[in-house]
């Protein structure tokens, strides 16, 4: 993004979504983008007016250090607010309502985001406010405070193990570690530090010892890992266990999963049928719809 102060987008160039998404955040944040086209605060102008102010005030040599520190640091954080909201715009669905996002989770979004300068996350903060505008209710304050707390190489260890994750139903995505110290994990730079630390900041649960399952299942269960369904026969007709290892997303995490772009880990699937095959478990590619299976309202999940 250029450092000028020129127009950065012209509305008359953009969608209407995109249009009352800036304005939305003009209205929330206090007039950050003039309503014609979206500029850089004329901080040349501030900066000029501030010194001269200072030129007719005694002040300190410290006071004027801070008063230039001040200036910059607010440049920089301008420059955040306007790169995130452009990466966001193409993000725009035809049919988005940012008009229904609340003011307050928009002051919130862009206190949290303000400081973020790379350009991957602020990629996958612009991510986050597209989709906040195409489905209003989106993503939670948590969520974003989640994101607010990952740097670079967290978002990238939760993007690893994103890989790992299987579909229940259209809601539920499951990343299956049912031993974390397996070199299948391992490899993919995951481990128990790892999973700890993925936990500690609100990303996924970690139990590494009695771990999650889920009860009362029927006599198949079908699930996906990235496009392949796959249809699990248990060994009763009714009341069947599944467990499920010893991670589970987070709210926080499930919102933020689709954001991660992770690609299916190589081998995985084969691996996940035979560990099924070692517990007495069937795993065949499938349809959904093939016989009584259980959807997502079964998948009660539990420590």
């Amino acid at each position: 993004m250029s450092n000028g102060g020129g127009s950065l987008i012209n509305l008359g160039d953009i969608s209407k979504p995109a249009t009352v998404l800036i304005e939305k955040i003009s209205e929330a944040i206090g007039g950050v983008f003039k309503p014609y086209q979206i500029r850089r605060v004329a901080q040349a102008e501030a900066e000029a007016e501030k010194i001269r102010e200072i030129a007719r005030i005694e002040v300190t040599d410290l006071q004027r250090r801070a008063m230039q520190r001040f200036i910059h640091e607010e440049e920089k954080k301008q420059a955040n607010i306007e790169s995130i909201t452009r990466l966001a715009l193409p993000e725009l669905s035809q049919d988005a309502k940012p008009q229904d996002v609340q003011n307050d989770w928009i002051t919130n979004f862009f206190d949290k985001c303000r400081l973020i300068s790379d350009g991957e996350m602020q990629s996958l903060w612009a991510k986050v406010l597209a989709g906040e505008a195409n489905t209003p209710g989106k993503y939670s304050k948590r969520a974003v405070a989640v994101l607010s707390s990952l740097d670079k190489s967290d978002a990238e260890l939760f993007r690893k193990l994103c890989s790992f994750g299987w579909c229940f139903g259209p809601v539920h995505v499951i990343p299956l570690v049912y031993d974390a110290g397996a070199d299948i994990y391992a490899k993919a730079g995951l481990n128990f530090m790892g999973l700890s630390h993925l936990n500690d900041i609100g990303l996924i649960r970690f139990d590494n010892f009695s771990g999650f399952k889920s009860k009362g299942l029927r006599k198949k269960l079908a699930v996906s890992y990235y496009g392949t369904t796959m249809i699990v026969e248990f060994p009763k007709p009714e009341g069947n266990e599944f467990i499920l290892g010893c991670v589970l997303l987070s709210k926080a995490g499930e919102e933020l999963a689709p954001l991660c772009d992770a690609e299916p880990h190589p081998g995985f699937l084969d691996y996940i049928v035979e560990t099924w095959r070692k517990r007495g478990l069937k795993g065949e590619a499938g349809k959904a719809e093939a016989g009584p299976v259980n959807g997502a309202a079964a998948m009660q999940v539990t420590d």
